[in-house]
């Protein structure tokens, strides 16, 4: 029977419910967004294009460079790709010191960037570096300098940046303990191409690099399917996804015809936290509120602020205060010793972390669902050990249990809605090696809706041909039927929430098979796999790409920064 304060817990955990028809209503708008974001700029969905035209097959080969600024420490690395889908890594990190952090000028950060990078060089290739030096002193050339072996370098930058090319992009703003004015609306791959230069390193700045979309293309050099990966994804302490698009649909890029003329696909930066902001499909329990209110955006990011690890725990914390200010459930209370399974009471320490915004980890929901222990032995640890409350009873383990697996339920489904969204937007499921093609309406009336701006009309007309796409293949939908290679739709995705929370996967998979559009035989061929370290190999593999599109530009000494092709080395030649 249940006792008052698991009745409440239970009512608790029933506001975040996310039914299956909210899953198919936030996937109709999520493709809304979609096309909206793919015809014009200041969207919510900002569909941001990252000029990457190419995703890797795993038999790429040669010795790249990645850089990784995301907050307090400067990573470099070098990536050996050997062709076989296998890699080499060499990798060092340093702090940034405080005051560069806010230094008055970029020069004074990014030159420690560069001289960072020279130490890596003369570190870990010292010969190619100093063999590099020798030829630079000794030979000239009137069209300017020209070196097969310059190290083409990805530059994974995790701030606010427009982004305008696939080796360019302006600062917006500064996050993360950084502010340093001067640098705002500056293109950061030139800031460190100049500091570079001026050491005479053999280094192009090749390519800017959003940790997502190089996610992607580490997933799809790691794990190569025939279609390639569609989609990677990120669900840790943020949330975001990039995906391949039809450049076509790119209407948007409408001063580079020429461009789109010239590729058929292009990498998509969805910077799909900020999805729905306007909470039109979104779940909005009374704790999302408070947290949204609370919080140093509110407004914005409402798509991340119920799916990403960062705010998890605060959901959680705040949901257990609002039961505690109730005096009748008697969470964390005891009336006497006897009410209590450990015949003690519960206390709450005056400092708990309970009180404390942001006081709970994503990790403690963690935990929590994973305990299966008689009696919830570990849950009632962590309460006592992170949360400063001794001696929890069952009962209230349980009633923790309740609320945290509704929370993190609803994150999973949420983030298949996002997952679900891109894949029936691709069409790919339309297409099968078993001979089994729709009848395909025809997706002129989508390019139309959408060209007219009515994209709620065709994100209708892309769910209709989508529909009509799933008879035909109902066939795969079982179990005993194996899914050829030819059909398999990928997914890469990193980051806490799934790797390490408990079930995150199924649930999401659950979700998926309950959009029609996808159903049992679409979830069936989609394969969802970890693809580590977006920011070093996938940045190597992103500067590859761009090391193989279009001519090398010079410095301000009109040197030749690079090659039209990535250089090749052998692997022998150097220290590894």
């Amino acid at each position: 029977m249940s006792t008052p304060l698991l009745h409440h817990a239970e009512k608790v955990a029933a506001e975040f419910e996310y039914s299956p028809e909210q899953v198919r209503n936030g996937v109709q708008e999520f493709l809304r967004e979609m096309h909206e974001g793919l015809q014009k700029k200041g969207c919510t969905l900002s569909q941001i294009p990252t000029y990457v035209t190419a995703v890797p097959d795993g038999t790429e080969k040669g010795l790249y460079l990645a850089v990784d600024l995301g907050g307090t420490n400067f990573r470099v690395c070098s990536i050996h790709l050997h062709g076989n889908t296998t890699f080499s890594l060499i990798q060092s990190k340093v702090a940034i010191p405080r005051e560069l952090m806010v230094a008055k000028t970029a020069k004074e950060l990014f030159a420690f960037l560069a001289k960072q990078i020279e130490l890596f060089l003369r570190t870990h290739h010292s010969k190619r570096f100093e063999a590099h030096i020798r030829r630079r002193l000794t030979m000239s050339a009137e069209d300017g300098y020209r070196d097969e072996n310059i190290f083409q370098l990805g530059f994974t930058f995790s701030f606010p940046v427009e982004q305008i090319g696939i080796n360019k992009g302006n600062l917006i703003r500064w996050t993360k303990g950084f502010d340093i004015e001067e640098a705002i609306g500056k293109d950061i791959c030139a800031l460190l191409q100049t500091e570079v230069d001026l050491l005479h390193l053999p280094v192009r700045v090749a390519a800017l690099v959003n940790d997502t979309v190089g996610t992607l293309m580490a997933r799809s050099y790691t794990s190569p399917g025939k279609a390639g990966t569609l989609i990677g994804a990120i669900f840790g302490t943020g949330t975001n996804g990039a995906y391949v698009e039809k450049l076509a649909n790119v209407t948007k890029m409408v001063k580079e015809r020429n461009y789109i003329k010239e590729h058929d696909n292009m990498i998509i930066n969805t910077e799909w936290g900020s999805f729905d902001n306007h909470l039109s499909v979104l779940p909005n329990t009374p704790y999302d509120i408070l947290l949204d209110k609370e919080s140093v955006n509110p407004g914005i990011q409402m798509f991340e602020k119920r799916v990403s690890g960062m705010f998890l725990g605060e959901i959680l914390r705040l949901a257990l205060v609002k039961m505690l200010e109730n005096p009748d459930i008697q969470l964390f209370a005891d009336v006497d010793s006897s009410s209590n399974d450990y015949h003690s009471t519960t206390s709450i320490a005056p400092d708990s972390l309970l009180y404390q915004q942001w006081g709970i980890d994503t990790s403690f929901l963690s935990i929590v669902q994973d305990d299966n222990s008689v009696g919830f032995r570990v849950i009632r640890q962590a309460l006592d050990k992170d949360l400063g409350i001794s001696a929890a009873s069952l009962e209230d383990a349980q009633a923790v249990k309740l609320l945290v697996t509704a929370i993190g339920k609803r994150a999973a489904r949420l983030a298949a809605v996002a997952l679900g969204a891109v894949v029936v937007n691709s069409r790919r499921l339309g297409k099968s090696s078993s001979g089994q093609h729709i009848p395909s309406t025809s997706t002129t009336k989508i390019a139309e809706k959408s060209q007219a701006g009515e994209f709620n009309a065709a994100a209708t007309a892309t769910l209709e041909v989508l529909q009509n796409t799933v008879a035909p293949l109902t066939d795969l939908a079982s179990p005993e039927i194996p899914i050829e290679e030819e059909d398999i739709i990928d997914i890469g995705v990193d980051g806490s929430l799934v790797e390490f929370y408990p079930g995150f996967d199924d649930i999401i998979r659950e979700a998926l098979r309950e959009i029609p559009e996808i159903g049992l035989a679409g979830e069936r061929r989609i394969r969802i796999g970890i693809a580590k370290d977006g920011s070093g190999v996938g940045a190597a593999l992103i500067a590859l790409v761009a090391a193989k599109s279009g001519p090398p530009p010079k410095d301000s000494r009109g040197t030749y920064l690079g090659n039209e092709r990535p250089p090749t080395f052998d692997e022998n030649d150097d220290e590894q």
